[in-house]
């Protein structure tokens, strides 16, 4: 730490022009302050199980924009070391994303992603594009390669409203991999241990336009699939008010469904599941 750091005055680089990205201004002048550095000597990998994992995540266009959801459960190898994770987050008013992987890892991301997007909008006195917040969380991946090598990835889900869509598509989602491979993603997908499951649900039960409650249900639906065949996955736990996490993204911006609404359509398929327990079949 330098003299000036120490002295509570700000450096000389704080006045300097130069990138709009807060991320880079973080490698440049304090790197020790980014998430995503190497935490172990090289050759030295995470022991399995130590650190805690959360899965499963999902999103799906609906009728007015795009839903994004989570179940609520991180485990250490084969114990529950989180009941009430929250793995979706608002990255800006339009703008939302969810994570598997490494939670601690994954929430320093998270926030420092929320920052990057509010930093570069102070800057250049514009909001960027969805295409440039999936390529700049793209990057910030990239940048923890060298974690995810040694067994601490952080694998997001992005979704976004994007207004500029001619089309009337303007539900959005975006998938990576632990190396910042983007890939855009139509109508649903789903990430973590229990996504094959999730997709699979999501495959029977999504369709074109469905409202806000159909979407809701469906991707409800899908989680509790998830959690019926991968054990790191969480089921709803009626018992301790424990519900996944609904979000959506339409014009008017983020919103999180309310513990009642997300309780109220939890105890409704549930209820559905007692006469068939397997969900309900593909529409006709």
């Amino acid at each position: 730490m330098t003299e000036r750091e120490t002295d509570g005055r700000l450096g000389e680089e704080f006045f300097t022009p130069g990138t709009s990205s807060f991320t880079e201004f973080l490698a440049a002048h304090r790197p020790r302050l980014l998430p995503m550095r190497r935490p172990f000597p090289d050759g030295v990998r995470a022991e399995e199980g130590r650190f805690p994992h959360g899965t499963t995540v999902l999103a799906l266009t609906y009728r007015d924009g795009v839903m994004i959801a989570g179940d609520r459960r991180a485990t250490m190898g084969n114990l529950i070391a989180q009941r009430d994770l929250e793995k979706v987050h608002p990255a800006d008013d339009h703008t939302a994303v969810a994570f598997a992987g490494s939670v601690g890892l994954a929430l320093d991301m998270v926030k420092l992603y929320q920052v990057e997007l509010k930093h570069f909008e102070k800057i250049e006195g514009i909001p960027m594009t969805l295409n440039a917040k999936a390529r700049r969380l793209a990057g910030m991946i990239r940048q923890n390669l060298g974690q995810a090598m040694q067994g601490l990835a952080v694998v997001p889900l992005l979704t976004g409203y994007d207004a500029s869509r001619p089309d009337g598509e303007q539900g959005r989602i975006f998938s990576f991999d632990v190396a910042g491979g983007l890939y855009e993603k139509a109508d649903f997908h789903a990430e973590g241990s229990g996504s094959p499951y999730a997709r699979g649900a999501l495959k029977k039960l999504f369709r074109t336009g469905m409202d806000r409650r159909e979407a809701a249900l469906a991707a409800l639906q899908a989680l509790y699939d998830a959690a019926d065949d991968d054990s790191a996955t969480g089921g709803p736990d009626i018992n301790r008010r424990i519900f996944p996490i609904v979000s959506v993204i339409t014009e008017e911006g983020f919103e999180r469904l309310t513990e009642p609404e997300t309780e109220e359509l939890t105890r409704q398929m549930v209820q559905q599941r007692l006469g068939r327990p397997d969900g309900p079949n593909a529409a006709p």
